[in-house]
């Protein structure tokens, strides 16, 4: 038996289910590396803006199969609403077993405190345009079809693979002002309300970055996400760190064998089964 990392807290955000660009595989390849006593989902986990294409394959509900597994196995898993998943907010401080929604979560780290939160908030395209921000969401979705194809003919050709979307949104200005501006407004916040670390998902741009000024000090996080970076935070040791898919050389995980060999109407079947004596 393979033997899992044993972490206190994992934050992972932004993964997208129910989209084209969702790398679930890859996903649950990593929660099956893990043994965390905390999972913390921050926000854009199932994509619901995207539902209408009717597109959600098994490898996605793998990935919910396994989040529920793990909470019934003990792990406590706070999922904080987001932007893509907004309709989740009508459920906010539910509970049900291990499992809580919330919108932002404030936690006790070691003395520490730690202030979580997705991020949309400070999106204002979103807040008062929201039509022209879905809009911006399907050109997105159709830039990581033609990535996906990009990196098929990559890999066949013995060559790296390669984010276009990526690769825009650092050479485009604008990209580089907001996400700059995210940060900031973030940080800013966080030292105004005393928080010793602020941790934030929905700008895809891992980073763990302390800033000090003269009205205080905090440390930024930001989880990235299961779409172009493949990345998580982990809180151990009494320090945090940004888990990297790609980089990180760690023994692989597979999916379960349970799960593997399932099909989809028993998947389904398992995700929507509430067992009724741990929900009271």
């Amino acid at each position: 038996m393979k033997t899992k990392r044993k972490v206190e807290i994992t934050v992972i955000s932004d993964v997208h289910l129910g989209t084209y660009g969702c790398h679930a595989k890859q996903l649950l390849t990593y929660l099956n590396s893990i043994e965390p006593k905390k999972l913390i989902l921050n926000g854009d986990i199932i994509d619901v803006w995207q539902f209408k294409k009717r597109y959600f394959p098994k490898s996605h509900l793998r990935v919910i199969k396994k989040i529920m597994d793990m909470a019934a196995e003990g792990v406590e898993i706070i999922y904080i609403t987001g932007n893509h998943d907004e309709m989740l907010r009508k459920f906010s401080d539910t509970t049900i077993g291990n499992i809580s929604i919330v919108d932002k979560l404030v936690l006790e780290l070691d003395g520490k405190k730690a202030w979580f939160f997705h991020g949309d908030v400070f999106d204002v395209s979103i807040q008062n345009a929201k039509w022209l921000a879905k809009l911006g969401g399907y050109g997105y979705d159709i830039l990581i079809l033609l990535n996906r194809f990009t990196n098929w003919c990559l890999e066949r050709m013995g060559k790296e693979r390669y984010s276009l979307s990526k690769k825009i949104k650092n050479s485009v200005k604008s990209a580089i002002k907001y996400i700059n501006d995210f940060e900031e407004v973030a940080i800013d916040l966080a030292i105004q309300n005393d928080y010793d670390y602020v941790i934030c998902g929905h700008i895809h741009q891992p980073k763990m970055l302390i800033k000090e000024h003269k009205y205080g000090k905090t440390t930024y996080l930001n989880s990235g996400d299961w779409v172009e970076n493949f990345t998580a935070l982990e809180y151990q040791f009494k320090r945090w760190k940004i888990y990297n898919y790609n980089n990180d050389k760690l023994r692989a995980f597979y999916a379960d064998k349970d799960i593997k060999d399932m099909e989809v109407k028993d998947l389904i079947a398992a995700i929507t089964i509430v067992d009724h004596k741990k929900s009271k």
